[in-house]
């Protein structure tokens, strides 16, 4: 039981907590009695506890307090006032109080802001400086007031820290100054050293515990005290300005009740004279207005009588058609309304004698003058309408009379002399002035008065339009009036008139007629349309240029520069003399023109707009005309064509000069139709010429006047075009009855005639002669042809020179087939193609060989980046070339034919028989030398020399190496046969005697004749003669 006891007693709630401190050093009774097998409790053994969150009070939640005790503080305010300020100390000092509680407020505020950086480094300390007062005496308390306040700086910076929270381990640590809950007790220690209790107590007393630290305790205490002091301080600081400034406010309020009490009583003085004084002397003053205003209004009403009259008086102007005294009037009447003295001038049935100048009222706003308003607006309207039919008339009616009286190839030549000169080449005749600069002073005049009128009647603008849209207008109907009529009236009798009973056609039908009457037009009549139609619309532009800038000269006033708005148009127009004898007024009144008038017409009539539109509308009528006559025009001539490219590129030249727009759309239709017709050329005359080579005798033509003039242009072509192939530009000259364009087949056809009665002439090139056939020249026609077509349109050069390749490539093989492939025995009828037709036809190609070169240097001016297209005029050359050869080497073969026909027939003559001995020459050797000569003879007709040399060269070649040998192997036995066979090398060299070679070559046969030897022969012969009588008998026979 005692030692259940002493367990109990041991493990008691109350032996855990430690006894009071023992300043004696010893040890407390507890220490003592604990077993050594009992483990003293740590800190770990403590449950962990749950910090808590202590919410922070925000400092609207006392306003409720405030307002209550401020009433109690009002009272205690007014108990202080009430005691005397010697009767005691308390309001004094609470007056000290209140200056020390402002200090606190602002040192507690810089504390925290100042400290609260540091709160969490200092925390984590494991010691804090806090000061330490000595311990306060029991009479301390009482005399703290008499004594000097500690400052703020004494407590300890981690009070003032905003995340002050007393639940956090580590701020509890460090207020409560690293002090123990619990005394730890020392079991870890040895009997031996328990004995020495002094080591002991020392050794467990080194941290205080919290529970008995009274100095911990009364240091908090004393830093409330400080705050509490420093914050009463701070209190009674502020209550001072407070009462102050509530006095202050007490002032003011007496002050303004006084003013107030003042402003009333100045306020009844006031209404007492407005009733005795001023209320009597305005309506003194209001009566005599009222006077005035009657007078005023009297002098209104004889005003409004008179405006209204003037207004019928200017409705009759108008009906008479003097506008001109009608705006005059206006302005008169519009000054009368406005109240302006200047109706002296108006008309005399305006006036009224009852009227004072002086009293014109300004009725502009009134409301009895809506009606006349809208009256005078509809007048003004009127009036500039009749100015803008003048206006219209007098321009549109000089824009008619120049298109009638310019000749349309005047207009043609001027544009022709332009385009030479934007080229850099030499004007035919010196131009004169051109017509469509020559502007009347009459007209002139006539736009200065119509174009015041309209600036005076503010109809500038709509006329101006008006001016523009007609002028569009015009150029429509100019290009209609030139057109054919759009209706069969012309062809249609009257019963089918009747039958269709007047129906008026629809615009489909006139349209349909219109096209048909268009593709019914010839070559003359086609290029007569577009003559005048083309010339119509160039002058028409050229003219409606100079009235736009005579128009804006004369608005921006006379003399003076034209205005920068028309500087940029393309047209140049000479200074126009300035008028004289125009009234002084009138030009008074328009150099004084209103700017924004001037400003608006030249936006109306911008130059270049209003060109360029017109142009798009003249190429838009232009354009449909041409794609309606699209077949016809491919099939033209090439005269025709030529004039018609000419025409359409020289006002296609025109336009752009004037508007400064190329066309694209009048372009791509031409240049669509040139590749078609260049296309149709191409394949006809490839037709043609394959008729013709297939109809072809391969005989000699005479090459007459008219080849020579074709072959001269393609000789001069190499280096500068033609005079002829210009003339296809002169669209101004006609074309008569075209004798010039059939000229040249007919000149053709004379000289085929001219073969069969007089000396065939030749074709000469360099000195060098050719005798040509049909087709050859109809081949020289063709190139001249395609040369002319791309002299008159360069930017076809490489079509053309296409097609004309295609076309030489089909004359080099048509005629190979023909010649070596002997066709022309099936489709001429020949029987054979003999050495003639060969020669012919070398000919023919040694023609087209030396001409090359001309074409190739032609068309390479005409393109010279071209390099592809040079090649290709090498390569037909090359062909050509090896044609040539072939026919050459045909020959060659023929004869060395012939030859070995005749050496085979050589080798079967007996040259010993005796029969034979009356002949002179062997039938095959008068054979071939026939056929040599003949030859000969046809080459040397109808080829050069080197031609002949390069074919008989290799002939007689060829007769050497037979006939050298046939003569080496022939037998002759006897002296008739040995002089036989030397008389027939005599014939063959006296024949080829005068063939170049020809005599080496005879001489060499004659010497293998002589050489010949026959003795062995006659050895042979004796030999049989001495054997049996009757054998050599008959061998000798």
């Amino acid at each position: 039981m005692a030692s259940r006891a002493d367990s109990q007693s041991a493990t008691a709630i109350s032996t855990l907590i430690q006894p009071p401190i023992v300043r004696t050093g010893l040890l407390p009774y507890t220490a003592a009695q604990a077993s050594g097998s009992q483990k003293q409790p740590t800190s770990k053994d403590i449950p962990p506890v749950t910090l808590s969150n202590v919410p922070i009070v925000d400092d609207a939640v006392f306003k409720p307090y405030i307002s209550q005790a401020s009433s109690l503080y009002e009272a205690f305010r007014r108990a202080k006032e009430n005691v005397d300020s010697g009767g005691t100390n308390l309001f004094a000092r609470e007056r000290d109080t209140h200056k020390t509680l402002g200090d606190l407020d602002v040192s507690l505020a810089g504390s925290k802001n100042t400290l609260s950086s540091q709160s969490s480094r200092q925390v984590s300390t494991t010691s804090v400086d806090l000061a330490l007062p000595t311990k306060r005496s029991a009479g301390s308390t009482l005399k703290r007031s008499g004594n000097k306040v500690s400052p703020l700086s004494t407590i300890p910076s981690v009070y003032f820290d905003r995340e002050f929270r007393l639940e956090n381990p580590r701020i509890f640590d460090v207020v409560s100054e690293h002090s123990d809950v619990v005394r730890p007790f020392p079991f870890h220690l040895s009997e031996e050293k328990r004995a020495d209790n002094s080591l002991a107590t020392n050794e467990v007393s080194a941290r205080k515990v919290l529970a008995t630290n009274a100095i911990l305790q009364e240091k908090l205490s004393w830093y409330m005290d400080t705050v509490e002091v420093h914050l009463i301080s701070s209190i009674s600081s502020a209550s001072t300005s407070f009462f102050a400034a509530l006095g202050s406010l007490r002032e003011l309020h007496s002050e303004t009740a006084d003013s107030v009490k003042r402003i009333k009583s100045l306020r009844e003085d006031l209404g007492r004279l407005n009733s005795d004084m001023a209320l009597n002397g305005l309506s003194i003053v209001s009566k005599r207005r009222r006077r005035e205003n009657l007078k005023k209004l009297e002098s209104a009403m004889i005003q409004l009588k008179n405006i209204s009259s003037g207004v019928e008086v200017i409705q009759g102007l108008i009906d008479q058609g003097n506008v001109e005294q009608a705006i005059d009037n206006t302005e008169l009447l519009e000054q009368l309304i406005a109240g302006q003295d200047k109706s002296v001038g108006l008309a005399t049935n305006l006036k009224d004698s009852g009227s004072d100048p002086t009293q014109l009222l300004d009725l502009r706003g009134s409301k009895a003058l809506d009606g006349i308003s809208t009256r005078l607006q509809k007048i003004r309207f009127q009036i500039g309408k009749a100015f803008e039919a003048r206006f219209l008339e007098a321009l549109v009616g000089d824009l008619r009379r120049h298109l009638e009286s310019v000749p349309p190839r005047d207009t043609m030549l001027r544009w022709a002399n332009a385009a030479l000169r934007s080229r850099g080449d030499h004007v035919r005749a010196p131009s004169a002035f051109p017509a469509y600069m020559n502007l009347d002073n009459k007209l002139r005049s006539s736009m200065l008065l119509n174009l015041n009128g309209l600036d005076r009647s503010s109809h500038t603008m709509l006329a101006t339009t008006a001016y523009r849209d007609a002028a569009l207008r015009e150029i429509k109907t100019a290009i209609r009036r030139i057109l054919p009529s759009s209706n069969d009236d012309d062809n249609e009798s009257m019963t089918s008139i009747s039958t269709r009973g007047g129906r008026q056609m629809s615009q489909q039908e006139k349209s349909t007629i219109l096209a048909r009457n268009l593709r019914a037009l010839d070559a003359d009549g086609a290029e007569e349309l577009l003559l005048k139609m083309y010339s119509a619309v160039g002058e028409a532009l050229r003219r409606l240029g100079v009235q736009v800038k005579v128009l804006l000269d004369v608005t921006s006033g006379i003399g003076s520069p034209l205005p920068s708005a028309t500087t940029n148009s393309p047209l140049k127009s000479p200074r126009f003399p300035s008028v004289e004898g125009f009234p002084d007024e009138l030009s008074a009144s328009l150099a004084s023109a209103n700017a924004k008038t001037q400003e608006e017409m030249h936006q109306v009539l911008d130059l270049s707009s209003l060109l360029g539109q017109a142009v798009d509308i003249a190429q838009g009528q232009v354009t449909k005309i041409l794609k309606v006559r699209s077949d016809q025009t491919v099939q033209l001539p090439l005269p025709y064509f030529l004039r018609y490219f000419t025409l359409n590129r020289l006002f296609a030249d025109e336009c752009e000069a004037v508007s400064g727009r190329g066309g694209n759309a009048l372009k791509s239709v031409v240049n669509g139709q040139i590749k078609e017709f260049v296309a149709r050329l191409g394949e006809a005359e490839k037709q043609r010429l394959a008729q013709t080579m297939d109809s072809d005798q391969w005989n000699a033509k005479d090459f007459g006047e008219a080849e020579n003039i074709l072959l001269s242009r393609i000789i001069e072509g190499s280096t500068r075009d033609a005079e002829w192939w210009s003339r296809g530009s002169r669209v101004w000259e006609k074309v008569g009855d075209s004798a010039d364009i059939q000229n040249g087949a007919n000149e053709l056809e004379v000289g085929g005639e001219a073969a069969s009665k007089e000396k065939l002439r030749t074709a000469t090139i360099d000195g060098q002669k050719f005798i040509l056939p049909e087709s050859a020249l109809a081949v020289l026609k063709v190139v001249e042809k395609m040369e002319n077509l791309i002299a008159g349109i360069p930017s076809m050069t490489q079509e053309v020179a296409s097609n004309l390749l295609e076309y030489l490539k089909l004359f080099n093989s048509r005629s190979c087939q023909l010649i070596l492939g002997a066709g022309a025995t099936r489709s001429a009828g020949l029987k054979n193609i003999t050495t003639k037709h060969l020669a012919i036809a070398s000919q023919a190609l040694s023609f087209v060989i030396t001409l090359v070169p001309y074409i190739r240097e032609f068309a390479r001016r005409h393109s010279p980046s071209s390099n592809t297209l040079m090649a290709d005029f090498d390569k037909v050359k090359r062909l050509f070339q090896e044609h040539q050869s072939g026919i050459h080497e045909k020959l060659v073969e023929i004869m060395s034919g012939r030859a070995t026909t005749h050496v085979k027939e050589m080798k079967k003559i007996d040259w010993d028989d005796t029969s034979e001995k009356g002949q002179n020459v062997s039938l095959y050797m008068e054979t071939l030398t026939k056929e040599t000569l003949t030859l000969h003879r046809v080459l040397s007709k109808h080829l050069p020399e080197s031609t002949i040399s390069m074919i008989m060269d290799p002939v007689l070649s060829s007769y050497r190496e037979q006939w050298g040998a046939a003569f080496q192997e022939v037998q002759v036995s006897t002296e008739l046969g040995k002089n036989r066979l030397l008389r027939d090398a005599e014939h063959f060299r006296s024949k080829l005697c005068k063939i170049d070679g020809g005599e080496i070559l005879g001489i060499d046969i004659i010497k293998l004749a002589r050489e010949k030897n026959f003795t062995s022969l006659l050895q042979t012969a004796s030999e049989h003669k001495s054997g049996p009588s009757s054998e050599g008998s008959a061998d000798a026979s």
